[in-house]
């Protein structure tokens, strides 16, 4: 694919990490079924009706329950910031991966199954459009498990890398769940727990596009893009 960028970030603490803005050894590299019918998304509001609906939804738990008021937000305004993304990105490469880049690209059964999958890193538009607009990074190992007492709930790891998501995806609807989760970077060990630091926590939308295909979709993630987008296929 075209617009894919070589970025070295072997060997980075986790602050420099952060200051290179790198993938830490996540080397940038430069029709199918029926999407399901568009519908308001209770779980993510963006209008007002939909904004009268979260009281409800906290009252019955799951991800709202947990979600910070900046996560929240973010959430709501996915596709603001998909749309001012995809306006930085060449036309080229859009359509290079028009399914995985199409915001209304959802099917049913969002969640997938606990395994192992293969999974890589698009960045998408740039801050105050400074920087790179468009960066794609290699393939890594990610992991997703059950979670012990959650019949509504995986845990997601991505294995390798420099800066590695780690967190949970929560059921919502038939065609859409939520990530909620923290960056680990550098050489740490483990990730920080989800709501302890602002500037790690991590708040997406988990989808599948395709068979055997899903993604998870990072608006206004704290560093680089406007929107970063994880693609996961099942390992072979």
């Amino acid at each position: 694919m075209s617009g894919r960028f070589a970025l070295g970030c072997a060997g980075l603490t986790a602050a420099s990490v952060l200051l290179a803005g790198c993938g830490g050894g996540d080397r940038p590299t430069g029709a199918g079924e029926r999407p399901a019918a568009s519908a308001p998304n209770a779980d993510m509001p963006e209008h007002d009706a939909e904004r009268r609906n979260d009281d409800d939804s906290e009252k019955r738990g799951g991800w709202r329950s947990i979600a910070t008021a900046a996560d929240r937000t973010r959430l709501r305004e996915w596709r603001t910031a998909w749309t001012g993304a995809l306006a930085q990105v060449p036309a080229r490469d859009i359509a290079a991966e028009r399914d995985l880049f199409d915001p209304d690209r959802v099917l049913d059964t969002a969640m997938p199954p606990a395994g192992r999958y293969r999974c890589r890193t698009y960045k998408l538009g740039a801050r105050d459009g400074a920087g790179l607009h468009y960066v794609a990074y290699g393939w890594f190992s990610c992991r997703i498990a059950p979670v012990a007492g959650a019949d509504d709930a995986l845990a997601f790891v991505k294995l390798g890398g420099s800066q590695r998501p780690a967190g949970t995806l929560y059921s919502g609807t038939a065609t859409r769940g939520i990530f909620l989760g923290s960056m680990a970077l550098g050489d740490e060990r483990r990730s920080m727990r989800y709501g302890s630091d602002e500037s790690r926590d991590m708040a997406g939308l988990v989808e599948r596009i395709g068979d055997q295909r899903w993604r998870i979709v990072l608006p206004y993630p704290r560093f680089e893009s406007l929107l970063d987008v994880i693609e996961l296929e099942p390992e072979a």
